[in-house]
């Protein structure tokens, strides 16, 4: 099995479910926006701060495109679909799995969005952001996992025999 990419909306659930599925297959887990961090150097809060909209999508792109693990579960920001590069390099080291829940679920579980570091425009409202990245999760994924009503553990196995199926399909 090569690796495992979880996409999707900010409080979905990717690090979470991610952690918990590494463990479950013996793969190890990668938080890609610790990486963002860690290779930059500064919060993602402060990269958005510092450098806009454009020059975090820049760098979350380039630092994506960039990874080079295998047997790896890739829990990516809720921002790395407007990155092109990074999502064909992503798709070409593993399967990509979005993971959906619904506008209500999402919204009930994020708090302040300045503060998690969420690639936001000025003005733009949460439905806005949600509507304008949904076609684009749908557009990249191999697999989608719709997260609603199932907990942590539920969904990190329900991804796990999805991807077996994959697998033997291949």
């Amino acid at each position: 099995m090569k690796n495992i990419i979880l996409i999707g909306m900010p409080g979905c659930g990717k690090s979470t479910v991610g952690v918990v599925l590494a463990k479950t297959i013996g793969y190890r887990f990668l938080d890609s926006d610790l990486l963002i961090q860690e290779t930059d150097g500064r919060l993602l809060s402060e990269i958005i701060e510092q450098d806009g909209l454009e020059g975090f999508n820049s760098i979350e792109n380039r630092i994506n495109s960039q990874i080079r693990v295998d047997k790896t579960v890739i829990a990516t920001g809720g921002s790395v679909v407007y990155g092109r590069e990074a999502m064909e390099h992503l798709r070409n080291i593993g399967v990509v799995v979005y993971i959906s829940l619904s506008y209500e679920e999402i919204e009930k579980r994020l708090g302040d969005l300045t503060k998690r570091g969420v690639s936001i425009k000025k003005g733009q409202t949460l439905r806005e952001l949600y509507d304008e990245r949904l076609p684009l999760y749908e557009k990249y994924a191999d697999l989608i996992i719709t997260e609603e009503n199932k907990n942590i553990s539920e969904t990190a196995l329900y991804i796990r025999d999805k991807i077996k199926a994959l697998m033997k399909e291949d």
